[in-house]
């Protein structure tokens, strides 16, 4: 079957570029967490998209992303919700059961909305609060930001493109 659609990709159309875009981030560690959402906005910036397209909300840690990115989905405001986090392991809790409740979450979230919910959670095998650490993460979460951004992009131009799909007749 042929789709009547030329998309690849890189060339965003106006509806793809006027898409209104949720930006959640965990509030521990945030001076690694947010290196994310500026990266992943910087991204996008690239692809054509303004910097009034995007909403960013704080939440206290990672557990607290689901809720508001269902309650963010829920409101028709916005076609995509990026979330971005640091779930690590501090000796006190199953760090890994924090990363899977959460991500499972996250899922069901987008399941029931429709609203693509984008996870640049992370749960590291070994962190800890060094300087090289830190300085590793802060790079790491800049290339899972812009990573993220070209998913958010595909995401966005595939779903603008299934409403203009016609069979081939």
């Amino acid at each position: 079957m042929k789709n009547n659609i030329q998309n690849d990709n890189q060339t965003p159309n106006a509806r793809v570029l006027s898409s209104k875009i949720a930006i959640i981030q965990a509030n521990w560690h945030s001076g690694i967490v947010r290196e994310a959402s500026k990266s992943f906005i910087k991204a996008l910036g690239d692809y054509g998209y303004q910097r009034d397209r995007f909403d960013i909300f704080d939440v206290p840690g990672s557990l607290e992303i689901p809720l508001m990115a269902k309650k963010l989905s829920q409101g028709g405001k916005y076609d995509l919700v990026m979330a971005t986090g640091l779930i690590v392991d501090g000796g006190i809790y199953r760090h890994d059961f924090v990363a899977r409740t959460v991500l499972d979450a996250m899922m069901r979230v987008q399941l029931e909305t429709g609203v693509p919910i984008l996870s640049v959670v992370l749960t590291p095998h070994h962190f800890q609060e060094t300087e090289a650490h830190m300085s590793f993460f802060k790079e790491h979460f800049v290339i899972k930001g812009q990573e993220a951004a070209n998913a958010c992009h595909m995401t966005l131009q595939n779903l603008h493109g299934i409403g203009e799909l016609k069979l081939a007749s």
